[in-house]
Order: structure tokens, then C-alpha cells, then sequence
């Protein structure tokens, strides 16, 4: 009853519905929940979604060629410094200490001197 190009299209978005499963089971913490009710595990869905999505812009704002799982490893690394982390991926030689420093903003610079 379908016609080989709709046949086609399913089992091309099937294969990205199957790329992206096996993206959040590598990268996201799924393999337990925080809660047990119906809200809970879909809000830890949702959010799981939302990081990989965000992960997804950020490694195409890269340009370079970066695995997604370096991405994901570096970004939950760097996430609590002050750090711009496109410049911080892009240039992979660069001296990362003078990188996290520059990028502070200017309130919190005070904090640095005592």
C-alpha cells in the first residue's frame, strides 16, 4: 500500500529515532530514576532531552570535528567555571588557565583577590 519513497522516509526517521536512543543511553544518566511516580520520570526525561539538544547546538557551534561524548564529557567538567566554552573547544592548544580567567565577569573578580 506505500510507495517505496514513503517507505523510505520511515525507515529514515526510525534510524534517527534509534541514533538519538542510543546517544542519550551513552551520555545521560537514565539507567535509574530520582523518582517513581509518572511526573517524575518524565520530568528526568525532559531533561535529559533538553541537555542533549543543548549539547547538539553547542557542538555545531564548534566547527571543528569534536565526538559528542567529548562534548558532553567536557561540558559536565567545565560547567561550574567561568569559561567560554566554544573558544575553550575550538582551540584545543590554547592555555586553558588564562582562558577560565579572562572569561570572569567583572563582579566576580574581586573574589579572586584577598
Amino acid at each position: 500500500e506505500l510507495s517505496v519513497e514513503e517507505l523510505a522516509e520511515i525507515y529514515k526517521r526510525r534510524w534517527a529515532i534509534e541514533t538519538l536512543y542510543k546517544q542519550l543511553k551513552q551520555n545521560f544518566p537514565l539507567h535509574f530514576f530520582y523518582g517513581e511516580s509518572v511526573n517524575a520520570i518524565q520530568i528526568q526525561t525532559w531533561g535529559v532531552l533538553i541537555a542533549n539538544l543543548l549539547c547538539t547546538v553547542l557542538s555545531r557551534m564548534i566547527k571543528r570535528h569534536v565526538s559528542f561524548s567529548q562534548i558532553v564529557t567536557t561540558l559536565r567538567l567545565t560547567l561550574m567555571y567561568y569559561t567560554n566554552f566554544i573558544a575553550f573547544m575550538r582551540d584545543s592548544q590554547k592555555d586553558k588557565s588564562a582562558t577560565v580567567l579572562k572569561e570572569l565577569p567583572p563582579a566576580s573578580e574581586s573574589l579572586l583577590v584577598d
